[in-house]
């Protein structure tokens, strides 16, 4: 599944616009949250689309402050209102909280029960987090979000999701532009007539991994979108896998899911 991630997209017209040109491109799929402060923006040009609802697929998250069993279930209320939406398709843990992920989880389930949410899952877990929360859970996640580009493999937390069933998807797939100036990628792209961008995308949707890159630049959705008329070979593949060092730009889950940032 590919889509467009708003992550510091400006609530207003750079939102809207971004979500309008993205689903006249083709894409269904918009990843929100409520700490990106622009959910109501995304409702906006979904609704203003002309789509059916059931036709868009859109996620948001709970925030750390706002974990456990009744701020969760207030939080996606919450973020109901800003969407002007009944229900959204996948609502996510943002960031584990080892002291409240298992209640959180249970409102999750609770929330997918009563239809205001069709799938529930989680971001940035890692595999020990994945274990803890299945101690308690009904439902495996049907997704994590994780940071995931080609400097940042996460061969375990992908060995892990798919023993549980669960999709892994991407995000900050091209590491806010650093590994688009990577002399592989630009190789390879050169090689097929497409831009380093469209590469990783492809490369990790030949991987399994649903992807949602940012961008506000019409130019730049469209070229995101456009991954589905060329393949990447076995040598291609290996080539980007190799550029793998377990370098991340966002912080460590263990770390900054234990805190309650406003």
């Amino acid at each position: 599944m590919h889509g467009l991630g708003v992550y510091l997209t400006r609530e207003g017209e750079e939102v809207t616009n971004a979500v309008q040109w993205a689903l006249e491109a083709g894409y269904r799929l918009v990843d929100t949250a409520a700490i990106y402060r622009n959910e109501a923006g995304v409702g906006q040009a979904v609704r203003a689309s002309g789509l059916e609802r059931g036709d868009v697929f859109v996620t948001t998250k709970v925030w750390n402050n706002e974990q456990g069993y009744e701020g969760t279930i207030g939080a996606l209320n919450a973020s109901l209102g800003r969407l002007g939406f009944d229900f959204v398709d996948l609502y996510l843990i943002h960031w584990p909280n080892v002291d409240l992920m298992n209640g959180t989880w249970r409102a999750m389930e609770h929330l997918l029960a009563e239809g205001k949410t069709r799938a529930i899952g989680v971001s940035n877990f890692e595999p020990h987090h994945l274990d803890q929360l299945m101690t308690t859970a009904t439902l495996p996640p049907s997704v994590n979000q994780v940071e995931l580009h080609p400097n940042l493999s996460q061969t375990a937390v992908r060995r892990a999701c798919a023993e549980l069933g669960t999709l892994v998807q991407a995000w900050s797939p091209l590491k806010q532009g650093e590994v688009l100036v990577d002399p592989t990628i630009t190789s390879i792209a050169a090689d097929h007539g497409v831009t380093a961008a469209q590469v990783v995308i492809r490369w990790q949707l030949q991987h399994g991994i649903a992807t949602i890159p940012k961008s506000v630049r019409q130019k730049r959705i469209i070229e995101n979108g456009d991954v589905f008329g060329f393949v990447l070979d076995q040598s291609d593949m290996a080539a980007i896998d190799d550029l793998d060092r377990n370098d991340r730009i966002g912080p460590e889950p263990d770390v900054f899911g234990q805190r309650y940032v406003p």
